[in-house]
């Protein structure tokens, strides 16, 4: 984490300051990091580094696996609160679908709705086969999950298997 180099002021009442000790108290944390993690969920900075990542490498295999990985292990408690807020910015029409098709499978998974973003993604005009053998294509026309295929991404497997 880095380093904490700047300050916030926030007025409360004497009853609001303890109860906010005693929650800061009970979680083990100091009530500076209490409050941080409330408005700034560890989740949602994690997505936000995979997002950020995705943009970055030249080789976005590795950044989808982690984000596969996450979506799969994140508590549907934590979930909303992790995906709330995507910049899809910067990213390749393709790798923007990509993403809202793995968070969407994951809310589905986890039984909840998919945050408002994934709406804002305008599907592929042309359909993207991840693999370039034609005789797979009826396979993974048929295998792909719901999410992808709507998307027009045809993939083998979605959130939280391996391929």
């Amino acid at each position: 984490m880095p380093a904490k180099t700047q300050q916030l002021q926030i007025r409360v009442t004497p009853q609001q300051k303890a109860a906010l000790k005693r929650q800061a108290r009970a979680a083990g944390c100091d009530m500076s990091s209490y409050v941080l993690s409330r408005l700034m969920p560890a989740g949602a900075d994690r997505f936000a580094a995979i997002l950020r990542s995705l943009r970055s490498e030249d080789d976005q295999r590795f950044a989808l696996a982690e984000l596969n990985d996450f979506l799969a292990s994140i508590p549907r408690t934590d979930f909303t609160e992790a995906v709330a807020d995507a910049s899809a910015s910067g990213l390749s029409p393709y790798l923007q679908n990509y993403v809202a098709a793995m968070v969407e499978q994951a809310a589905a998974s986890k039984e909840l709705p998919p945050p408002p973003w994934v709406r804002d993604i305008r599907p592929l005009d042309v359909p993207h086969f991840v693999t370039p053998l034609k005789d797979l294509r009826m396979h993974l026309l048929q295998s792909s999950p719901v999410p992808f295929k709507r998307r027009n991404i045809f993939v083998d497997s979605g959130v939280g298997a391996r391929v």
